[in-house]
């Protein structure tokens, strides 16, 4: 199948001068890191490693397989794999055939899966067996028998299964593969497309080339000084757009990424110690968990230099619980799957001045804060963001009202989150647009209240969700998980707690005490989620 990706040859030009379109490919960051460094350590899990010179082997081994079971140029495959080695080899070796590749997370299940590989038209899928107690492979082989265009079915780590070809060999074989000879995949052509989380309607799929995917591992790494010395913990999923960028930025750099096969705070925590991480991106739930455990105090962190928080604002709280418990810089990151990394603190910054903000400007990134009628806001007021760079997407496949309304006319991609810049110069993030509770035609955002509420002791997590009310169109809804060896306050408390610092109308008239919140693997509370277990369960009562 053939991709259509937006094009703008003015912008294109101008990343060419500034030196961040520059013809590369992902292949040939991986070839100039084995040529410095063969032996020196890509990829460990902390039991198992990969050299540059073996994973360059391993990329080209994958990619002999791969044309031998029929993939070749413009063929998307999907990869849903954990934070396994055997992720890079299957995702790289894509470029090397010209094929595309689509990543999903390991969460994902039959009815996700089936719309993301019938609207990408996949001709393969590359997946796990039986993991943390689901049959990936048995879901696979139910959805290909719904798909007559998915011809290739390829595993790892799985027991036989007829239909499925194992790809395990690929890893145990050493060396270059006999006779292979690569495609050369233009810089400028779709390579990759993930899909958006889908909390309304279903997901886009956003399209990315090379030249889109390396300015921001590029930039990041040149803003934050890493380098071939860093070990770059990424317990975030690969399936998922942040945790795949940091290992470009890893492989950019040439130093060595230290993968978690999913997030568990002991086992994070250990890794931290253990593999003398410098540099951890996360979300600011996992440091959550993570400053939770009694052993925190004890952990030898001291290689520990920065952490990068993203995917949903990190309490002003969780920010100097962190910064108290362990060395280093805690940065905070504002990016995207369409835009890559847009905005984020320095190191440099003051901790104090900088707290609750998402920094400034990436280097050559672009922000413009727009009002609805699409002009540019006043400074100090509220906007919605806009970015422009040479990360930008390439649009929304197959999708043309969708591409229609995230561009404006003159090309800013409109991210549908709100934000202002305060007096110091850092975004700050007040809401996103779909987030908005209009309780009798008065609009707020919880992400207000939300950050007074995570000061409160007895909080882990909370969330305000909008439900829905016949008389004033929403309520507000508080849902929160208690601290372990702490009682859940009550509504009553809640309130008193808040105080006088808000409009009434801003005040939750509900809440409900939950064991977990439903996060997606980037860490953003899924509210419509939320909203729909409330609703369920009211429904269910209801009847009975």
């Amino acid at each position: 199948m053939r991709f259509t990706p937006r094009t703008d040859p003015a912008r294109a030009q101008r990343w060419r001068e500034i030196g961040q379109w520059t013809g590369e490919t992902l292949h040939d960051l991986l070839k100039a890191a084995a040529a410095r460094a063969p032996e020196k350590i890509a990829i460990t899990d902390g039991e198992r490693s990969l050299s540059y010179a073996a994973l360059r082997d391993a990329v080209d081994r994958m990619a002999a397989r791969y044309r031998e079971l029929g993939i070749g140029l413009d063929d998307v495959v999907a990869i849903q794999l954990p934070n396994w080695l055997e992720f890079a080899p299957a995702f790289f070796a894509l470029e090397r055939v010209g094929a595309v590749a689509v990543t999903v997370s390991t969460d994902f299940r039959a009815r996700e899966l089936e719309y993301i590989l019938r609207f990408s038209e996949a001709k393969g899928f590359v997946t796990c067996g039986a993991y943390r107690g689901f049959d990936h492979l048995a879901m696979a082989l139910d959805l290909q028998g719904k798909l007559p265009g998915l011809s290739l079915l390829g595993s790892f780590r799985a027991e036989p299964r007829a239909g499925v070809t194992a790809l395990d060999s690929v890893m145990r074989e050493e060396g270059p593969p006999e006779g292979f000879a690569p495609h050369r995949q233009p810089a400028d052509a779709v390579m990759r497309m993930a899909f958006t989380s889908g909390t309304t309607g279903n997901p886009k799929g956003v399209m990315h080339s090379h030249e889109t995917t390396l300015p921001a591992a590029r930039i990041l790494n040149g803003d934050l000084g890493l380098g071939a010395e860093d070990r770059m913990m990424i317990w975030l999923p690969l399936g998922l757009n942040w945790g795949y960028l940091t290992l470009v930025q890893s492989i950019m750099a040439g130093a060595t990424a230290v993968l978690l096969e999913r997030f568990s705070a002991a086992p994070a925590l250990s890794l931290l110690a253990s593999e003398r991480c410098t540099y951890v991106p996360t979300a600011p739930a996992s440091l959550t968990a993570v400053l939770a455990l009694p052993q925190m105090h004890e952990a030898d962190l001291s290689a520990l230099r920065l952490v990068v928080s993203g995917g949903a604002s990190a309490p002003v709280e969780t920010i100097r619980a962190w910064r108290k418990a362990a060395p280093g810089h805690f940065l905070e990151l504002y990016g995207m799957l369409e835009d890559g990394f847009h905005t984020y603190t320095r190191p440099g910054d003051d901790p104090e001045e900088v707290a609750g903000s998402v920094g400034r400007v990436a280097s050559h990134m672009g922000l413009r804060l727009l009002d609805p009628k699409g002009r540019d806001v006043p400074a100090g007021s509220e906007g919605e963001i806009c970015a422009e760079g040479p990360s930008v997407h390439l649009g929304y496949h197959a999708n043309p009202k969708a591409n229609e309304e995230s561009f404006t006319e003159d090309g800013w991609f409109r991210t549908g989150d709100l934000g202002f810049i305060d007096g110091r110069g850092n975004l700050r993030i007040s809401g996103r647009v779909k987030e908005m509770i209009n309780r009798g035609g008065k609009k707020f955002f919880p992400r207000e209240v939300e950050e007074v509420l995570y000061t409160h002791p007895a909080i882990l997590f909370c969330a305000i969700v909008g439900l829905p009310d016949a008389r004033l169109g929403e309520r507000a809804c508080l849902c929160l998980v208690p601290r372990d060896g702490h009682a859940a306050p009550t509504l009553e408390e809640v309130i008193a707690f808040l105080g006088d610092g808000f409009a009434t109308y801003k005040l939750p008239e509900r809440l409900v005490v939950m064991r977990e919140l439903p996060f997606t693997p980037t860490g953003k509370i899924q509210r419509h989620k939320l909203a729909k277990a409330i609703l369920d369960a009211d429904s269910t009562e209801t009847t009975a």
